[in-house]
């Protein structure tokens, strides 16, 4: 039904988040799409999709990690992130991997290099009460495989998707407020109607909404849906 098409997330200080996640994210172009929105386009060895917006607003919702994104790191220590600004939230045990806030408090994992695979985003996690049901939802949207690992699901092989993963891990509890990383697709077709028929529900329409409809998903999600061209 669609392709992905990077992600957002709600700052309230864009030139400090651009700079904290052009570190994280290795580099890339930054460039100002209006006055409330800067983007960052990935670097030319990354994939097309590595797209992270940041979206000016009034007020953040306390930040949860519902839907945050893990990092591999270039070395075994987070040494360039702590430097540019990042808080060391929990550091590798039984986890093998460090949880960290940004300069905002959003918190995200780090993953110390264990090969040779390029540092930088490697996965996408939303966090939800049926990893299940909205991880065949989602691979119905953008396509690709399911696989269980345990208790999380994920989807593998999406065309367009710009990572390894995207996986959703259960949790007990109903999303409590809105999340401030949502996520963008380029439609198939001109208009969001199978997306609606599929189970989306609409939040916004494109007279409300410069980045097209604003959707959210079966367990609320929010994403932006535009139609290609």
């Amino acid at each position: 039904m669609a392709q992905f098409d990077g992600l957002t997330l709600d700052v309230l200080d864009l030139g400090g988040q651009a700079a904290f996640w052009r570190t994280a994210l290795g580099g890339g172009m930054l460039r100002q799409e209006n006055a409330l929105q800067l983007r960052i386009d990935r670097i030319p060895e990354r994939p097309d999709a590595e797209i992270l917006r940041l979206h000016q607003v009034e007020s953040l919702p306390p930040d949860d990690a519902r839907v945050h994104v893990d990092l591999r790191l270039p070395g075994q220590r987070p040494t360039e992130l702590i430097a540019a600004g990042v808080a060391v939230i929990r550091r590798p045990g039984a986890d093998p991997w460090y949880v960290l806030a940004d300069p905002e408090g959003n918190e995200f994992c780090a993953f110390p290099a264990t090969d040779d695979r390029p540092p930088g985003i490697f996965e996408l996690v939303v966090k939800c009460e049926s990893a299940r049901d909205l991880a065949h939802w989602w691979s119905v949207v953008l396509g690709g495989r399911v696989d269980y690992e345990g208790e999380a699901v994920s989807v593998t092989g999406s065309p367009g998707f710009p990572w390894d993963y995207m996986v959703f891990d259960p949790v007990p509890d109903p999303r409590p407020s809105r999340n401030r990383v949502h996520w963008h697709v380029q439609l198939r077709d001109e208009s969001p109607a199978d997306l609606l028929a599929h189970g989306a529900r609409l939040l916004a329409g494109p007279e409300s909404d410069a980045d097209g409809w604003l959707l959210a998903d079966p367990e609320g999600n929010r994403f932006h849906a535009r139609a290609t061209g």
